[in-house]
This record gives structure tokens, sequence and C-alpha cells, in this order.
């Protein structure tokens, strides 16, 4: 699957590594991202900013381990990274020399000669467009970056970013990385995925599985031992979780697939989304991931679980 209006060529589900050097260490995570790469996967997502909030951690960690692995299995080029700077600590702004630092800290870390897709992780409005399109384009011709993307960024600034590097043949973004799922639609349905259409945009949707809600393993009175618990936990107590989870059993046994599986797959079937990004932090996470990469939902159930999640 092509990428926007770039040349890259991208797996349909996109490896998150925000787990990578917090709750997977590096053996683990090693493991991961080699049966990802077994089956065919080469998309590999990561940030400056991963994992800082984690106690001992300062941010990098995640580059780090995914940079080890490059270097360990020889596989450079059969891999697409994408990584981002905008939100670590020291680091979180858009400014000219704050990006270019970043970029080099990324670059350090993960042991590359450039980055495949660099997003700006999320916007910085005290920053003029002109000069963040203008820094990426630098970085591109620089030959440190290859395609650039933005994250967390609204309809209005996307499009004057956008405009802006047509106008004067700068390096223009070919996807956005928006906080999309069936239960956090309102972020992205709208104006920013009719803005990302009308440029030919992809989108990558982090929290694809809604901090793990969507697998189908927090219910009501269940307990769940994991970092992401208390942020899953909390659409339990909105109607529409338990809507969208009754909908999801309901396909997901039509399909005898586990409930992520049917989750990734009606993100998978949105217009505009080219690989949901999903994070696995053992090898055994990774089976239901991977198998929406076939599974087709018919009319009627994208029906029911567009009404579920409304």
């Amino acid at each position: 699957m092509t990428l926007g209006p770039s040349d890259l060529s991208v797996s349909p589900l996109s490896l998150g590594g925000n787990v990578f050097g917090w709750t997977a260490d590096e053996a683990q995570s090693f493991a991961v991202l080699d049966a990802y790469a077994a089956t065919g996967g080469n998309f590999v997502d990561t940030a400056d900013v991963y994992s800082a909030w984690a106690p001992g951690n300062s941010g990098g960690e995640s580059e780090t381990v995914i940079g080890n692995w490059l270097r360990s299995r020889g596989n450079r080029e059969q891999i697409v990274i994408a990584t981002k700077a905008g939100m670590a600590p020291g680091l979180d702004n858009l400014r000219r020399d704050t990006v270019r630092r970043a970029v080099d800290g990324s670059l350090r870390r993960l042991g590359v000669e450039r980055i495949d897709l660099f997003y700006t992780h999320r916007d910085d409005p005290d920053t003029p467009v002109e000069e963040i399109v203008t820094t990426l384009d630098e970085l591109v011709r620089e030959g440190k970056v290859r395609e650039v993307a933005a994250s967390n960024i609204g309809a209005e600034r996307l499009a004057a970013s956008l405009e802006f590097a047509a106008r004067e043949g700068l390096a223009r973004y070919v996807a956005v990385q928006p906080h999309y799922n069936l239960v956090s639609r309102d972020t992205y349905e709208g104006p920013l995925a009719e803005t990302a259409a009308a440029h030919g945009l992809s989108a990558v949707p982090y929290y694809a599985l809604a901090s793990g809600f969507l697998t189908g393993k927090y219910r009501p009175g269940a307990q769940v031992d994991s970092a992401r618990a208390q942020g899953a936990g909390r659409y339990l107590d909105e109607p529409r979780g338990l809507r969208v989870l009754a909908a999801l059993d309901e396909v997901a046994a039509a399909h005898g697939v586990e409930v992520a599986t049917a989750a990734l797959a009606w993100l998978a079937s949105r217009p505009t989304v080219a690989a949901p990004l999903a994070s696995a932090r053992t090898v055994e996470q990774l089976p239901p991931l991977l198998a929406a990469l076939t599974l087709r939902l018919t009319e009627a159930e994208l029906k029911l679980l567009d009404g579920a999640s409304d």
C-alpha cells in the first residue's frame, strides 16, 4: 500500500513502538518486531518522547531499541521507520532549531542515515506554519528525512501547511496521524478527514484499540493488570463504550475472530485510513492484530458498528 502521494510502500498495519523500552524490555521488543517482520510487516512507528513518562526513562528509549534491532537483524532496507518530534522534554515545540536537534537525536538513536516518515508529533500554534514547513523541507533536501507528516493537527492548520508547501514548491505532508477508533471518532471525522481526503493524504490512526479497550478484555467488574488499564477502563463509564463492545462481540463471533481483529477491520475500512497503528507488548498479542489485514466486514456489520459508535 502506498502512503498518500509518497512512494512509501507500507504494510496495512503499522506496529506501534511506544511499548518498547517501557512495558516491553529489549528482548521482548525484539521478539515482537521479529514476529511482525516475519509476516511481511514493514511499517514501524515510534517517537523521540517514547517513553519519557516511565520512571527512570528520559525519552528515546523506543528509538534506541528499534535501532538496536535494525542493526542486529541487518534489515534496514526492508523496514519503513516513522518517528516524531515536538513532545519530548526540552524539545516540545516546532521551532526550526528544536526540530533540527530532535531529528539529529532520532537519527543517532535509530542508527540510520534517513528517517522514512517524519511526523510533527503535535501542532505548535506558537510557530507559524511557514517556519514548520520550511524546516521540514530543509530536512528532506538534506536527505535526513524522506517524507513528512503531521500528527495531532487541526484541519485549518493542516490546510494552511499544505497550501503553503504547494505555493512555495516545498515538501508537503503525505499523511496524518489522528486519534481515531470506534469510541473516539469526533477528532478525525469531519473537517480533518475531509481535508486529508481533498489533498490525497493517508491516515495512520493512533489509539486504534483505545488503549486496549477495543481488545474486549476490559469489561464491567473485570480487573486487568496493565499499565493502560486506567485509560482503557474509562470507556466503560460511557454508554457508547458498552454498545460498541456488544456490537464487536456480535461481529467477532460471526467471523470466529477476536474483538480486536473486528475493531481494527472497521478502522481499516474507513475513508483515507491506510494503516491503523497498534502495539503489542508480547508476541502472543500480535495474531489478532495481524488477522485484521484479511478480515473484510459486510456492509451490515459496518453499519452495526457505525450505529453503536455514533
